[in-house]
């Protein structure tokens, strides 16, 4: 990538506005390819940004383009690779476009904790919300490094309701303060900021009207809701307002975020998705100190336990890390403890990657490449009967199912506490609508079964 220009001070000022283009006619016929990796967050903001191109009259294509958008995550190396390896393949697929890194990644580049070469134009997350202008920049010219602008409020943000899939996700609050110490995100995403009470029912009301059956509603640190006039629960309690919403599920949620405010809203309504993904990290807390998670795993068992109590038929989901630096083999052993005693339906475990510019990268007493490896496949090792008790259990009963794609007779959805069923029905049954599945055996993708003979019900 060549050096980034200086930028002039009115191309400053125009990278400061809030609207975009500086010339919609820029736009207009324009191309452009969005690739999405990393979280729910990011997958939210893509929509996000193909909404404004297609407003300014940009063509948001998957095929032939004239601009590669990359919104890349900067969690692990892993993910890093996979943004150069799919940046490279934009540029032999499509030599004549130009490629913009946005996001995470970008934000890392800025700051000189990361390299990205294979862009020509690099964008952080302030750029997102004024993708028109990032697009029409590169257009025009320019290349190097965006510099930082000004965040805008989380209401200048709206994502358009998706084309093929059933769910659609609404972005209700950004950024943390946490600090986690292995974290590279909390320090590109800015300080935690909430969409307002309005602006948030008036987005998830037009999904909905767009015929969007489940709302997943998000953020980085979703727990850290708190817009002037609403709270996490409050703004559930109004969102289920919505009369033609089928299903409401929140996205990972931190401990602190489980009160009994919010299981009250979860009681009052089963719309609310039975199913709780909330973080763990590790089962040790020696670790949970060292990584600067502000729990310890007494208060992460007492969470799940209320949370249980509240809703006996919750299902549970979790991250970890594994091979955490200073993580002993009897610290990893407490966190397959935890594992087995809380029973989680869905588990995400990723091995330590240090990140240069966050405070794990340099701690002491790292644990081995082929150990991190051995202790994932261990972790699962341990999960996957956990699992498979969990899903036995549900083989003679009745689910209501939301079918999400068929294919003939075999259809595929996910149960209400977020479960995933295939299931043979003599009609077929529409998408985006609930089916009642008889589940008659369990598989490693999850639930099977055939649909009972009666309709879904408006």
């Amino acid at each position: 990538m060549r050096e980034p220009s200086t930028p002039s001070p009115q191309g400053h000022e125009r990278a400061a506005a809030p609207h975009v283009p500086p010339s919609q006619t820029v736009l207009t016929g324009c191309r452009v390819a969005i690739v999405t990796f990393g979280c729910r967050v990011n997958q939210y903001e893509s929509a996000m940004m193909a909404r404004a191109l297609s407003r300014l009259g940009a063509q948001v294509v998957e095929g032939e383009a004239d601009v590669v958008v990359l919104n890349a995550c900067t969690v692990t190396a892993l993910a890093e690779r996979k943004a150069r390896h799919a940046a490279r393949q934009a540029r032999t697929a499509r030599p004549a476009a130009v490629v913009v890194l946005i996001g995470c990644l970008a934000d890392a580049v800025e700051r000189g904790v990361a390299r990205f070469a294979e862009a020509d134009l690099i964008a952080g997350n302030c750029w997102k919300a004024r993708i028109g202008e990032v697009v029409g920049a590169v257009l025009g010219g320019r290349r190097g490094l965006l510099p930082r602008a000004p965040l805008l409020p989380l209401d200048a943000e709206r994502a358009a309701a998706p084309t093929v899939r059933v769910r659609a996700y609404l972005k209700v609050q950004d950024g943390c303060a946490h600090a986690c110490t292995y974290c590279r995100p909390t320090l590109v995403r800015g300080p935690s900021r909430s969409k307002s009470l309005a602006v948030a029912l008036e987005e998830a009301a037009e999904l909905v009207r767009n015929g969007v059956p489940e709302i997943v509603v998000t953020g980085v640190d979703l727990a850290a809701y708190g817009a002037p006039d609403a709270s996490l629960p409050a703004l559930l309690g109004r969102l289920l307002e919505l009369r033609d919403l089928r299903r409401l599920r929140i996205a990972s949620l931190n401990v602190d975020g489980v009160t009994d405010r919010l299981l009250e809203v979860f009681r009052r309504d089963p719309r609310l998705s039975r199913h709780l993904h909330i973080p763990a990290q590790s089962g040790d807390d020696a670790v949970l100190a060292a990584m600067g998670r502000r729990y310890t795993t007494a208060a992460y068992r007492a969470a799940i336990l209320r949370a249980r109590e509240a809703l006996p038929q919750a299902t549970f989901g979790t991250d970890l890390i594994v091979g955490f630096p200073g993580e002993t083999e009897d610290a990893f052993e407490r966190t397959c403890r935890l594992v087995e005693d809380v029973r989680f339906s869905n588990l995400h475990v990723f091995r330590f990657s240090p990140r240069p510019g966050t405070p794990a990268a340099s701690m002491a007493d790292a644990v081995p490449g082929p150990v991190q490896r051995s202790r994932a496949e261990r972790i699962l090792d341990a999960w996957r009967p956990v699992l498979g008790r969990l899903l036995d259990g549900r083989i003679g009963t009745v689910e209501d199912v939301l079918v999400e794609d068929r294919d003939g007779g075999r259809h595929h959805g996910y149960t209400a506490d977020y479960i995933r069923v295939a299931f043979d029905s003599p009609t077929p049954r529409p998408i985006g609508r609930e089916c009642p599945v008889r589940i008659t055996r369990a598989s490693a993708e999850g639930l099977e079964g055939v649909s009972e003979d009666r309709d879904d019900p408006d």
